[in-house]
């Protein structure tokens, strides 16, 4: 599983009676925005597939290495932020914005109870914007172009999909996504990415089980990828060090973590 993040067909109904992925990964995060049915079935998951309370951690953790060394080391100061989640501690405004106030954000998603939150906690700096856009994945050409209302698509944009395209189930498809959003972002941009796996070497076997037990009872449908077809999604650009990794590994300090069966990876495009 993984992080929220914009299901697909438009922006749906809130229903509190089916699991919803955003709810359930603020509930396996420590959050307080969800339902008991969420619970229910987040628990459900746990217990087919331990290993996904460290995914929703190192997935989160993930975002904060990898928004610190693109905005300190990169200078980056615009980020597109394509799936939002429900917001918790340290969204990538508030890393970016701490770093350099001056920073722009937008986010995307087109889940009814994260319109509601975004537009109460995702605040902005004075110096800097924050905006939300209510859009989905399959229609990259109109998220480039409601963002270009706050972003600067002459210079740098930041580019986080992080645990979106597991919604995406055809895989030619999430490809395309990622070539038409990258294709209008200049050259310096990056493309900020995490992915759930199947891969073996990672843990990610019981993946398989718990998402058939998850499309069959919570909502949006989910898949994962093998390791080949993860970093196809970056064709085209350069992958920074250490490049496509447990996300768990990237970048991380002290001793390094156990992997988990979420990659993660930073390109820059040339």
């Amino acid at each position: 599983m993984s992080e929220s993040r914009t299901p697909p067909g438009g922006s749906p109904r809130l229903n509190t009676g089916v699991a919803h992925n955003a709810r359930v990964w603020n509930y396996w995060v420590g959050g307080k925005d969800n339902y008991e049915v969420d619970q229910q079935v987040g628990e459900h998951v746990a217990g087919m597939f331990p290993v996904i309370r460290d995914v929703a951690r190192a997935d989160r953790e993930f975002l904060g290495r990898a928004v610190r060394h693109l905005t300190t080391e990169r200078g980056v100061r615009q980020f597109l932020d394509v799936g939002t989640g429900l917001p918790t501690v340290d969204n990538t405004h508030e890393i970016a914005q701490r770093i350099a106030p001056e920073s722009r954000i937008v986010y995307v998603d087109n889940d009814p109870i994260v319109l509601v939150h975004a537009r109460t906690l995702l605040t902005s700096t004075r110096e800097g914007v924050t905006d939300y856009i209510d859009a989905d994945v399959h229609d990259p050409d109109a998220i480039v172009e409601r963002a270009s209302a706050t972003l600067d698509f002459d210079r740098p944009i930041a580019v986080m999909m992080l645990g979106i395209l597991n919604f995406v189930l055809d895989t030619g498809e999430a490809r395309d996504i990622v070539r038409r959003v990258m294709d209008a972002v200049p050259s310096g941009s990056f493309l900020v990415l995490t992915h759930p796996t199947f891969d073996a070497d990672l843990g990610g076997e019981g993946n398989l089980a718990a998402m058939e037990f998850w499309n069959a009872n919570a909502t949006p449908p989910i898949t994962a990828r093998g390791r080949a077809e993860v970093a196809a999604f970056f064709e085209g650009l350069e992958l920074v060090e250490p490049g496509l990794v447990p996300c768990s590994q990237w970048r991380a300090e002290g001793d390094l973590p156990a992997a988990v069966p979420q990659f993660g990876a930073v390109a820059v495009k040339p």
